[in-house]
């Protein structure tokens, strides 16, 4: 499955060696697609370099190598489908939709919070702990 990461999960996997790093090694070894657009790598990165560590910057570094990043490549995504978004966040839904992922991996419950578990166009929108539930079954359902 072809998974979109937005650049706060980058961020947190980079960050520390922790719950959202361990979500993505346990993807990578169920052979599921870790993808990402350049934007949000950039965005990872510069956030990255201005709140952490140089050893955070190089994780990211490593692990932008061992993921599918799309360049920028502005394209025709229904604005239905992305406009309940705020403007600086539109592109990470497109890009996700653009790259066929089924499932976009979000921790911006401020913005994305309201499109947890719904689709669209093919994209699934979800939390860390969702992600690890469906894609995993790390959680029961309780």
């Amino acid at each position: 499955m072809r998974i979109f990461l937005d650049a706060n999960i980058l961020f947190s996997a980079a960050r520390n060696d922790g719950p959202m790093r361990q979500l993505l090694r346990e993807l990578q070894a169920k052979a599921h697609a870790l993808v990402a657009s350049a934007a949000v790598v950039f965005e990872a990165r510069r956030n990255l370099e201005a709140k952490s560590t140089v050893a955070a910057v190089n994780f990211l570094d490593q692990l932008v190598a061992e993921i599918d990043v799309a360049p920028y490549a502005p394209g025709s995504v229904a604005a239905a489908l992305t406009d309940w978004l705020p403007d600086k966040d539109q592109h990470v839904l497109a890009a996700a939709i653009r790259q066929h992922c089924e499932i976009l991996v979000t921790g911006d419950k401020a913005h994305f919070g309201s499109g947890y578990g719904k689709k669209f166009a093919h994209v699934l929108i979800v939390s860390p702990r969702m992600a690890a539930d469906i894609l995993l079954n790390a959680h029961s359902a309780t």
